[in-house]
């Protein structure tokens, strides 16, 4: 699972939708912030992912933790947006696989403000 995360974090990292959608079954559920009521498919994550790549800056995607679940697992990340020397953004996926491509897909994401 690690490794499969790593690579996957790779690819949101170099905004590369179709390598993203190698990831995931043809007929996939993602969710995140944006689409709270889910998007379904490649060709509804694709349009979507190159609306969103094309909307944001850089970002850089690094894993903290991965956990195998029934089915899947869980992982948290940081994301350093642009070039700043500090994470923006901690996120948290669930991952629900069919065999070795995610079925499901949930999103939850933090803005990390100052110091606390």
């Amino acid at each position: 699972m690690e490794d499969f995360n790593r690579r996957w974090l790779a690819a949101w990292t170099a905004k590369d939708v179709e390598a993203l959608l190698t990831f995931y079954t043809p007929d996939t559920l993602y969710f995140d912030q944006r689409t709270a009521a889910g998007i379904q498919g490649h060709d509804a994550l694709a349009a979507y992912l190159k609306g969103l790549f094309g909307m944001t800056p850089s970002m850089r995607y690094e894993a903290e933790a991965v956990w195998e679940i029934k089915g899947g697992f869980c992982g948290r990340w940081y994301c350093t947006i642009g070039d700043a020397a500090t994470p923006a953004l901690r996120g948290f996926d669930l991952v629900l696989m069919e065999g070795d491509r995610i079925a499901r897909n949930e999103v939850y994401v933090h803005t990390l403000g100052g110091p606390a």
